[in-house]
């Protein structure tokens, strides 16, 4: 009989790690697939009104930016803008949104001045997407930003959903919407998705070859007023993407989408800071384009290279403006593409 306590001991322990592991697995499990981080006061937490009207946020504001570095000035200009002035008591809720990460932007944001608080939340699924708790984390915000990824993914886990709801909301109550990357990419009306091609995407030659091959949008996303008739693209100069965006805008104009596109590519280190009235601010190292089609491509085929004349440029530097309701007649240049070849340097 003695002989058996050291063998029912050692089963009972065996037990009891084999549960231990399972609820750590289960534990790290929820966590792997819910995960938000805090930085901030909760003192200030304040639902939003069931009509969704602040009358105090200036808004609706938006932030492009271009990937690379983020531009903190112009998050800065963003959170002011709806704050209502630089030199606002008030302080803003901020939430970041993205599919997978950690939380590094929330120490960067949180320093800002006007901030009450941050919360990164990670949403990596349709599911969560869909969850009434995040729906009300991101509806009670006044600042919402997007951190860079892969725009197939964000469109594929949020369109449609709670979350969509949600950030719309948060424009329409006059707060603030921005993001880098995938995340600037998918406030255009029209959105590239890369949902067709490799990892890498698609890039100018490939696109100015066959405007149809891999490449996919989605539309009636977010919908917001000012970028109506848009298409945006990021990390433009630095990966030389003036010949993909020339074709997305071929394409729109050739699928019958509209008659009339706006491209918006903004650079690296840079972004595109949009007011409530439709105003461009170019904020940051680099420079944005504003590339328009507005007429019929000669040819936009599939598997035939690309041929649309007198795409019209503006090139709009770093303190600069551009008006998106009212466009300037003047200031372009013209440049077009034959077989597929851009006719010179269209930077």
């Amino acid at each position: 009989m003695t002989k058996a306590f050291p063998s029912i001991a050692r089963r009972l322990k065996n037990i009891g790690i084999k549960l231990l592991k399972m609820g750590t697995f289960l534990i790290t499990r929820f966590i792997e697939n819910w995960k938000r981080y805090f930085l901030g006061d909760t003192v200030d937490v304040r639902p939003s009104p069931s009509n969704d009207i602040r009358p105090s946020l200036g808004g609706p504001v938006l932030s492009l930016g271009g990937g690379g570095p983020d531009v903190d000035d112009a998050i800065q200009w963003m959170i002011n803008q709806v704050r209502g002035s630089s030199n606002s008591n008030s302080k803003v809720n901020v939430v970041v949104i993205r599919t997978s990460g950690n939380h590094d932007y929330n120490r960067l944001i949180y320093a800002m001045k006007g901030v009450n608080f941050v919360e990164t939340l990670v949403v990596s699924s349709r599911e969560e997407a869909n969850k009434s708790e995040i729906f009300e984390k991101v509806r009670n915000a006044d600042v919402v930003f997007f951190a860079g990824g892969d725009q197939c993914q964000y469109i594929r886990n949020w369109k449609d959903t709670k979350l969509e709801t949600a950030v719309k909301s948060v424009y329409l109550k006059g707060g603030g919407v921005g993001g880098t990357s995938a995340g600037a990419m998918i406030q255009s009306d029209c959105i590239y998705d890369a949902c067709a091609s490799s990892e890498k995407g698609i890039e100018t030659r490939d696109a100015l070859e066959d405007p149809y091959r891999d490449i996919t949008f989605t539309y009636n996303f977010f919908n917001w007023s000012n970028l109506k008739g848009t298409i945006v693209d990021t990390h433009f100069d630095r990966r030389e993407r003036m010949g993909r965006i020339m074709t997305f805008i071929a394409r729109q104009i050739k699928d019958g989408v509209s008659s009339s596109v706006l491209g918006i590519a903004v650079s690296e280190s840079t972004s595109v800071l949009v007011d409530k009235n439709g105003l461009v601010k170019v904020m940051g190292r680099g420079a944005a384009y504003f590339v328009l089609g507005n007429h019929q491509p000669e040819v936009c085929e599939p598997r035939k290279p690309l041929t649309f004349s007198n795409y019209k440029i503006w090139k709009v530097r770093s303190g600069d403006t551009f008006n998106l309701r009212n466009r300037p007649t003047s200031g372009y240049y013209l440049r077009s593409v034959k077989r597929g070849r851009i006719d010179s340097n269209p930077y």
